[in-house]
């Protein structure tokens, strides 16, 4: 650990003592605190019913959190039948400071903010550019919702913030940016959930390589989800969320690297999932639970491998990573019959963890929290893998995951801020580059594929005639420097050759550059 991180966390450890924990509610409870929910369609009046989840949004036009700052409205002309109406049908144009304030009792509550950059009025999409607070946290900075969506082939997206307010009010700014000409702020629609504190119930550690050090946790801190992936399952709506608190959980297939993707399973159907008393429904709805990805049955391959997902994010942040777990198929009913090792960018943050005995029995959810430090700017991408632990001989060498999700932390100077990404090439998916993908919905151009397609097949038989036209002239070029034999049977036995060669050579060289990768991702977290 370096000299910078242990300072960091002996500050934290100071602070700690300047706030008191409290959490929303007690951990038996299943249900948030009793306060308003709010759900703002900007630039619309009325109400809109979202029909998909059965909730109500109300318009901001003539709305009590609307200051008297200038501000415009615009509609959208024409809208994606894909993109949900609600609450992508109009939205609200800052060409200044422009604040919002909410009357909210002090607590935890989730800020979903509603983004779909397009051409609104005057205003081109790539003209926005802009930082949205909320004192004293800095959600966003010089933030371009344009390429943001550019980057990850997406229409638009939803970020997700945790904030604790300990006033009465929440003020929401939106500030163009001086950086850019013609810069304008924009927002589609604010959600606004009372929450309790997700974050306090139990201890994190830091992923530091070596003995398990509990991380400091404050209060004060703001988060911002990155990822939430319902692992071996379907992707979840808001609506079949636990807590009232309306998460989407994304399917995790997305992000399994390479095509070790192991195996996915169901809980058995005498399988039950029953939560322990000390931790509240809330943390993940019971769909996450029953559930599941694993390695696989073959023992010798899983040795080989580490189970591996590649989540991107912003360099130079610390972040939060909870793994959920529940043994869910027998006969895993006992300790010590399926542990695994777990590590985050090449740190050890557990070695040996076994579900069953940290659970307390088969159907029983467990849930840990690993905290991680990245450096540099920009983005990158964060390696999170499990990996079979022998040292213990377990029954199976295998291991398992129900779910994942990854926060970024406000750890320094209240700012949650990344840059925005770099634009990935017209029409190409970059799965690794999916950041935050369970916030967007997918753009479809079916012509540019199909010609993409045609396109490809051509230059592929263009490349298949000019490899036939090389080998006829280095043949016939053979034949004449051959002076005996049978030059017909030569030739036949010469393209056998070859033939049988190209068949063997290619599944080997293959194989060994799978052993090889397989060799250096076994190495990654050791």
């Amino acid at each position: 650990m370096t000299s910078s991180t242990s300072l960091l966390i002996l500050t934290f450890l100071s602070l700690m003592s300047l706030h008191l924990i409290v959490p929303a509610f007690t951990a038996n409870s299943n249900s948030t605190p009793n306060s308003t929910l709010i759900l703002l369609s900007c630039g619309t009046s009325g109400t809109i019913q979202d029909t998909g989840n059965n909730r109500t949004w109300v318009g901001d036009i003539g709305s009590k959190y609307i200051s008297q700052e200038t501000s415009e409205t615009s509609t959208i002309p024409y809208q994606n039948p894909e993109i949900p109406k609600v609450p992508f049908s109009a939205a609200r144009i800052f060409t200044s400071n422009y604040t919002y304030a909410f009357p909210l009792s002090p607590g935890r509550y989730f800020l979903r903010l509603y983004f779909y950059p397009t051409n609104y009025s005057n205003h081109l999409a790539s003209d926005s550019y802009f930082t949205v607070t909320v004192h004293p946290y800095t959600l966003l900075s010089n933030f371009s919702a344009f390429l943001t969506v550019e980057a990850l082939n997406y229409d638009y997206l939803i970020q997700e913030f945790s904030i604790n307010i300990t006033s009465t009010t929440l003020n929401l700014t939106f500030a163009p940016s001086t950086k850019n000409l013609n810069a304008y702020a924009f927002i589609n629609g604010i959600e606004i959930v009372p929450s309790p504190d997700l974050f306090s119930l139990s201890p994190a550690y830091l992923a530091s390589g070596g003995d398990l050090t509990v991380f400091p946790y404050d209060s004060g801190m703001a988060f911002q989800t990155m990822y939430r992936l319902n692992v071996g399952g379907q992707s979840l709506a808001p609506s079949g969320d636990s807590g009232g608190l309306y998460r989407s959980w994304d399917d995790d297939s997305t992000y399994i690297f390479g095509a070790a993707f192991g195996v996915t399973f169901q809980n058995d159907s005498n399988v039950t999932i029953e939560y322990p008393k000390t931790m509240p429904q809330y943390i993940a709805p019971i769909l996450v639970y029953e559930t599941a990805r694993s390695m696989g049955p073959n023992p010798q391959i899983n040795l080989n491998y580490n189970l591996t997902w590649i989540l991107t994010v912003d360099a130079g942040f610390y972040y939060l990573l909870r793994f959920h777990f529940c043994e869910i198929q027998y006969p895993i009913t006992m300790p010590n019959q399926r542990v695994f090792n777990i590590y985050i960018n090449s740190q050890t943050a557990q070695t040996q963890f076994d579900v069953i005995s940290q659970s307390g029995g088969i159907g029983r959810p467990v849930y840990e929290d690993y905290v991680v430090n990245t450096s540099g700017s920009g983005q990158m991408d964060m390696w999170v893998e499990l990996h079979p632990d022998i040292a213990t001989m377990p029954e199976y060498y295998d291991a398992i995951l129900n779910g994942l999700e990854v926060f970024k932390m406000s750890m320094v100077g209240n700012n949650l801020a990344g840059l925005n990404p770099v634009p990935i090439a017209t029409n190409t998916v970059n799965t690794s580059q999916a950041y935050g993908k369970r916030h967007h919905g997918s753009k479809g151009n079916v012509a540019t594929i199909i010609g993409g397609a045609i396109a490809g097949g051509v230059l592929f038989l263009s490349l298949v005639g000019i490899c036939l036209l090389m080998i006829y002239k280095r043949q016939k070029k053979k034949e004449r420097e051959t002076e005996e034999g049978n030059i017909s049977d030569n030739m036949a036995v010469s393209m056998s050759a070859k033939t049988n060669i190209i068949s063997a050579s290619t599944p080997t060289e293959s194989n060994n550059s799978i052993q090889s990768a397989s060799a250096r991702t076994f190495r990654y977290g050791r």
